[in-house]
């Protein structure tokens, strides 16, 4: 495998960002798939690599994985501040496109995430599914129109001003809960889901659930000792690569 660094110029940003990047160093012919893999609130592109096996895991099925760097953002175009949903969903796939010989198939394409990242990896398969085969979240951040009516700790409440602003996120595109009420549960790709139950997000993690067995939306949920923490996400990683690869 090869792990790459990746600085590049981003229109939606308008600043220089960057990206990690894990390709595989075998020639198997057809370009490789893709996993896009999106990092929590206080980690930056880098954290998976540095943190657990990902290169090795993602060795074993012969995948490509793009680590993009987004802030403190919810992968969400901020209202004091920048288009980080335009940036992801639009410009970082061509991007890649343009810079790597990855596949280009929905069958190829996946999407996984880790708290934060686990929500924006949510969020992207329920507004965009026609682009992933599966998705899955470590210990999401899932219940955003909860964390912005009834979180009141003072750094998380500067956060969700400077992203929302006054854009109410219950009953909207950010909410997931609300994505997956109005989703065509056939069109989605297949879901996973993993969370310690000593996480402090375990109760967003339930609802999440529920909120999928209402509206008849398939998941492969799961719920086992664990904290919020690089070790429970380190030792969860390789089954979340068997189950996105494992209709390919």
């Amino acid at each position: 495998m090869a792990l790459i660094r990746c600085d590049f110029d981003s229109e939606a940003l308008e600043l220089s960002t960057s990206m990690s990047v894990i390709l595989p160093d075998r020639d198997a012919g057809d370009p490789p798939p893709v996993l896009y893999l999106l990092h929590g609130l206080t980690d930056d592109h880098s954290a998976w690599s540095r943190f657990t096996s990902v290169e090795r895991y993602a060795d074993a099925h012969g995948l490509a994985v793009v680590m993009p760097q987004v802030h403190r953002s919810f992968y969400a175009n901020e209202a004091y501040g920048m288009r980080f949903w335009d940036f992801l969903s639009a410009e970082l796939p061509e991007t890649v496109r343009k810079f790597f010989r990855v596949s280009q198939r929905r069958e190829d394409t996946f999407v996984a995430g880790l708290s934060m990242g686990g929500y924006g990896a949510m969020k992207w398969a329920l507004r965009e599914p026609e682009r992933f085969a599966a998705a899955a979240t470590l210990s999401g951040a899932l219940d955003l129109a909860y964390i912005q009516e009834h979180d009141l700790r003072p750094h998380m409440r500067a956060l969700v001003a400077r992203v929302f602003a006054d854009r109410v996120v219950a009953g909207g595109d950010e909410d997931l809960l609300h994505l997956l009420r109005t989703a065509a549960p056939e069109r989605l790709p297949r879901l996973m889901l993993r969370c310690g139950t000593e996480d402090h997000l375990l109760a967003q993690n339930r609802r999440f659930v529920a909120a999928c067995k209402a509206g008849g939306v398939e998941l492969d949920a799961d719920f086992g000792p664990g904290e919020h923490t690089w070790d429970y996400w380190d030792a969860q990683l390789p089954a979340v690569l068997d189950f996105l690869i494992s209709k390919r």
